[in-house]
């Protein structure tokens, strides 16, 4: 496993990282047993950095999570949570007032059983008020800094651009890492474009969902994904290929998502032991740059194509 300096955050995370959103049974129902070993296989197999949401599972996942944690030494592994986006009895729900934050913090501190959170995330800024998570959002979780709470402060969404426009406006260190997901895989590489800016102003890189939600994968898009058809064509071209070759486009999508050392971290998303054991194999091995070529050449009419958040 290779570790890589997260911005100025002094944190040298896995360049596989865990997305616990799985555990919240947000793709499919999950065995929580299974999902409690897969976060200790995780960990034990090098795996050092672990974002969750209350969002997840509508606080599913932070429970489950927790469960996990305590069998897990706290030195072992980095934990990210959010704030500002919610949901229960299947409806969505976003607030990010200063007060809602402090205590969905308390709340998640619980739910994991752990007494700080080495990062804090603003979840899914576009769905906010910019002027609200300036003024507001970020303020209150520096404050949940200075007490030891929370030790480094970020933001997540889906648009690149607002990242931007949130850095821009407020002091230098205040927004101390960046969660982009779908835009550094193998249909999307535009996180690259703002790379050598958040660099810039000392922003670490955290890229998420490298299987672009599913989509490249053998099993396909799933029914709800919001990618216009186009592309979901060429991405199962993509995977057609990649099977007929022998190489899982699983495989071929991980391996190239941990191979720029601009990236800090990458996310992936199980529940399952097994599976978590078959991504880090994949990300330990060298990436073949001749399935590769061909792959882009097949997604590359519809290269950088995005959708917008739901």
């Amino acid at each position: 496993m290779q570790y890589r300096k997260l911005g100025n955050t002094g944190m040298e995370v896995s360049c596989l990282s865990l997305g616990a959103s799985s555990l919240g049974g947000v793709f499919h129902d999950i065995d929580e047993t299974q999902g409690i070993d897969t976060v200790c296989t995780a960990v034990e197999k090098g795996i050092n950095f672990i974002d969750v949401s209350p969002y997840y599972g509508f606080l599913k996942a932070e429970t489950v999570l927790g469960k996990a944690l305590q069998q897990i030494p706290r030195a072992k592994y980095f934990l990210s949570t959010k704030v500002g986006r919610y949901g229960q009895d299947g409806v969505k729900s976003w607030d990010y007032s200063a007060t809602r934050a402090v205590r969905s913090v308390e709340e998640s501190l619980a739910r994991l059983h752990v007494d700080y959170i080495d990062l804090l995330n603003v979840h899914d800024i576009e769905f906010s008020d910019l002027n609200q998570v300036i003024e507001e959002t970020l303020p209150a979780l520096h404050s949940l800094k200075a007490l030891g709470v929370v030790g480094h402060v970020g933001i997540t969404g889906l648009p690149l651009e607002k990242f931007r426009q949130v850095i821009e406006r407020v002091p230098a260190g205040t927004v101390e890492t960046v969660l982009s997901f779908c835009h550094y895989c193998l249909n999307d590489q535009t996180l690259l474009d703002y790379v050598p800016y958040f660099e810039e102003h000392g922003v670490g890189v955290i890229n998420a969902s490298p299987l672009a939600m599913g989509m490249l994968s053998e099993r396909g898009a799933p029914n709800w994904h919001p990618a216009s058809e186009q592309l979901k064509h060429h991405a199962a071209a993509a995977a057609d290929f990649c099977k007929r070759i022998g190489y899982p486009i699983e495989k071929l999508a991980i391996q190239f998502a941990v191979s720029d050392p601009q990236i800090a971290t990458t996310l992936v998303s199980t529940a399952r032991p097994a599976n978590i054991l078959q991504n880090i194999s994949w990300a330990e091995e060298p990436l073949d740059e001749d399935v590769l070529r061909q792959v882009l050449q097949i997604l590359e009419p519809v290269l950088s194509e995005t959708w917008e958040n739901s």
